[in-house]
C-alpha cells in the first residue's frame, strides 16, 4: 500500500468495470430507494461550468510572419540582440524544432539554431492585435479573464450563443481570429480553468481540445503530474522519487499525507489530481454594461424584421437583470447592431426608459446608421456602480 493511502478506500468503478460490477452492486439500489422514501435526499449536483481557454499560437512571431511573409517557413524568433544579453520572447514552430523556446538567452538560441533570425519586438502591433482578439471574445461573454496579451479565460456557462455550446463557441472564436487577424489560436474547453488550460495546449498549434464532464476522471488519472499547474521541475522530481508519475498515483495518497509532504501545496495537489478547480474566471474591470445578443442564421433584411425579434431579446435581458448584483443600478438603454458586412454600431440614450418603445426607437436609429441587412442584434443597459459613487457618469467613457 502506498504511503498515506486510505485503508479500505475504493474508487467508484466506471466504464467496462462498471458494466461488470453493476449486477453485483444491485442490492444497493434497494437501500437507495429505502433512503429516498424515508426522506433522505442526495445533495444537489453542482452546476457544471463551461470554461474556454484561448491561447494564441506563437503570438509575437505570428504577427511578425503575418506582417512580413518572408519570415514564414524559416526559424525565427522575437527577442533581444544576442550581443546584448538579449532573451527570446517567443519563436515560431520551425525554431522550436531546434529546441529554441521563450525565456532562453538569444545567444543560446543561436547556438542551437545558427540560421535563427531574431527580430526586435513591436509591442504596439501586438497590443493592437490583442485588442482585436479581446473584442471578438466580448461578443460571446463578459466573463473574460485576460492572462496576457495572447491568452485569456472565458466563462460561457450562461452564454446563449450556439445554444450554449462551449465547443461551437470556441470553434467560432478560432474561425473569426483566423479570418480577421490572419493568425491562429488554440482553444481548450473544460469544466474548469485548470483543465481548460491543459486542453488548449493538447493539440497545438491551431488546435481544439474538449474535455467533457464525463471524461474528466479518466483524463486526469492518466495525466503526468508534471502537467499540473504549479508543478515545476523540482517538484516533479520530488514526486517521482515518491513513486508519483501520474495523477492516478497521486490519488493513492491521503490529503493529510500530501499536506505533510508538500505543505499547503499538498492540498492543491490533492484537488488537481481529482480534476477539482473552483477558481472563478475573474474579470479585471468593473462591469459597465449588461446585455444579451443574438446572431441570426439568416440576415434580417429590414427594420421590420429586426423589430419582430426585439421582444424575445428584451425578455432575456429582463432575466439577466433579475440576477444583477445589488451593487449595480441599471441606467440608460443601449442597442447594438452588426450588419451583414460585419460593420457594427452601438447606440444608447441617457434619460430614456427601458420599455419596449424606447428600445424600438433606439433600434430604428441604429438601423438608419447602416441601412443594410442585420446579422446580430444586441440589447442592454449601461450600469452604474453604486460602490464607486458612480451616479454621475462621464459623458464620454
Amino acid at each position: 500500500m502506498r504511503p498515506g493511502r486510505a485503508p479500505g478506500s475504493h474508487q467508484a468503478p466506471s466504464g467496462a468495470a462498471a458494466r461488470v460490477l453493476r449486477p453485483l452492486l444491485a442490492p444497493g439500489v434497494t437501500l437507495a430507494v429505502r433512503l429516498y422514501r424515508s426522506g433522505v435526499r442526495p445533495l444537489p449536483s453542482r452546476a457544471v461550468r463551461k470554461i474556454i481557454h484561448i491561447d494564441c499560437d506563437c503570438f509575437f512571431a505570428a504577427i511578425e510572419m503575418r506582417d512580413d511573409p518572408r519570415l514564414a517557413g524559416r526559424p525565427m524568433a522575437v527577442g533581444g540582440a544576442p550581443d546584448r544579453r538579449g532573451v527570446i520572447a517567443t519563436c515560431n514552430y520551425e525554431a522550436r524544432a531546434f529546441g529554441v523556446h521563450s525565456a532562453m538567452a538569444s545567444r543560446q538560441a543561436l547556438a542551437l539554431c545558427p540560421q535563427l533570425l531574431i527580430v526586435r519586438p513591436r509591442f504596439e502591433a501586438y497590443k493592437a492585435a490583442s485588442r482585436q482578439i479581446h473584442a471578438i471574445l466580448q461578443d460571446y461573454t463578459e466573463l473574460i479573464e485576460p492572462l496576457s496579451l495572447d491568452e485569456a479565460y472565458l466563462d460561457v456557462s450562461d452564454s446563449a450563443h450556439f445554444s450554449g455550446s462551449a465547443t461551437r463557441i470556441a470553434q467560432d472564436i478560432r474561425r473569426r481570429v483566423r479570418e480577421q487577424l490572419d493568425i491562429t489560436v488554440s482553444a481548450g474547453v473544460a469544466p474548469n480553468k485548470f483543465l481548460a488550460k491543459i486542453a488548449s495546449d493538447w493539440h497545438k498549434p491551431d488546435g481544439l481540445c474538449v474535455i467533457t464532464p464525463p471524461e474528466v476522471d479518466a483524463f486526469v488519472a492518466a495525466l503526468p503530474v508534471a502537467r499540473l499547474h504549479g508543478v515545476g521541475k523540482v517538484t516533479a522530481e520530488r514526486l517521482a522519487r515518491l513513486g508519483i508519475q501520474r495523477c492516478s498515483d497521486l490519488r493513492e495518497w491521503q490529503r493529510l499525507a500530501l499536506v505533510r509532504e508538500f505543505g499547503s501545496f499538498g492540498e492543491r495537489l490533492w484537488q488537481l489530481a481529482r480534476g477539482i478547480d473552483e477558481r472563478p474566471v475573474r474579470v479585471e474591470r468593473r462591469r459597465q454594461t449588461l446585455s444579451v445578443e443574438h446572431t441570426f442564421d439568416r440576415d434580417l433584411p429590414d427594420l421590420a424584421a429586426c423589430v419582430a425579434e426585439l421582444p424575445a431579446l428584451l425578455e432575456q435581458l429582463e432575466h439577466r437583470l433579475a440576477r444583477l448584483d445589488s451593487a449595480y443600478r441599471a441606467d440608460k438603454p443601449l442597442v447594438k447592431l452588426k450588419f451583414h458586412d460585419f460593420t457594427q454600431t452601438t447606440l444608447e440614450q441617457a434619460g430614456a426608459g427601458r420599455d419596449g418603445g424606447s428600445y424600438q426607437r433606439l433600434l430604428a436609429a441604429a438601423f438608419a446608421r447602416g441601412g443594410r441587412p442585420v446579422r446580430l442584434i444586441g440589447v442592454g443597459v449601461r450600469l452604474v456602480d453604486l460602490r464607486e459613487g458612480g451616479e454621475q457618469l462621464a459623458l464620454f467613457e
